[in-house]
């Protein structure tokens, strides 16, 4: 069976996208499709299917071929899919993902994504941040340039602890570049390797931020390798809501696999 899929990206953070609504797609060899070397190369897989109530449902895997929690970049990038297709109407979309209901906003160069609500954010040693932004999240600040840090080694300890080697963690390093600016390296499980970006990991960052360093800020912009992305929100006694994540979203090219 060939399969049309296209690709997308956004801030590097790239997918395999399938339109899913009207054909019946079968056991897929996610890991192979998403090898950089074997396959068509992606740190995700995304499938859109129909879903009563909702303009469509957006079902995801991580390059180890596993369903996964939410991805906030693939998020923006699948619904950028959808009002491609024509779904949504004037660039408004709905759809079901797997952490619930999202919104999704398409401009003529960006992508506005509601993300779920946070309640939650403990802190540890002062500098460190762990919360759930739809997936899970190990945010550590730090005084020196991101780029500057063995990520993988730092992750790797954080990701195999004792405390998450079983369910996995995300694991971000974050500078705080200037008030209101923030720039991060991010380590996902599921890829097990750096991404150059994450939309659920800038989200943590950015809510880590205010709540770490007693910020009010209402936007806060996050560079990441792949580009720069801005988060929104709004506080109170319950935590965090009213969340968004805005960012380019583009299509890089589409083909077949057979």
């Amino acid at each position: 069976m060939n399969i049309p899929f296209f690709k997308y990206q956004g801030t590097g953070n790239d997918f395999i996208v399938i339109d899913a609504r009207y054909q019946e797609i079968g056991a897929l060899n996610v890991a192979l499709m998403c090898h950089r070397r074997f396959g068509i190369g992606a740190d995700g897989l995304m499938l859109l299917k129909n879903c009563q109530g909702f303009d469509f449902e957006m079902v995801y895997y991580n390059s180890d071929g596993r369903t996964s929690s939410m991805c906030g970049n693939g998020g923006r990038c699948i619904a950028k899919f959808a009002h491609k297709l024509g779904l949504g109407r004037n660039g408004l979309l709905h759809f079901l993902a797997v952490d619930g209901p999202h919104q999704a906003q398409i401009t003529a160069n960006e992508v506005r994504l509601q993300m779920t609500d946070v309640k939650n954010c403990e802190t540890k040693n002062g500098a460190v941040a762990i919360l759930n932004t739809g997936s899970p999240h190990y945010v550590k600040f730090i005084s020196t340039d991101p780029e500057q840090e063995d990520l993988i080694a730092f992750a790797h300890a954080v990701r195999y602890s004792e405390e998450f080697k079983v369910a996995g963690i995300n694991v971000n390093l974050v500078q705080i570049a200037a008030e209101g600016k923030l720039k991060m390296r991010t380590y996902e499980r599921g890829v097990e390797g750096e991404t150059y970006s994450c939309g659920t990991g800038v989200t943590a960052a950015a809510i880590a931020y205010s709540h770490l360093y007693n910020k009010q800020i209402k936007v806060t912009e996050v560079s990441t390798a792949g580009g720069l992305l801005s988060v929104e929100f709004e506080m109170n006694e319950q935590g965090w809501h009213n969340i968004h994540l805005t960012g380019p979203a583009e299509e890089v090219y589409q083909g077949i696999w057979p």
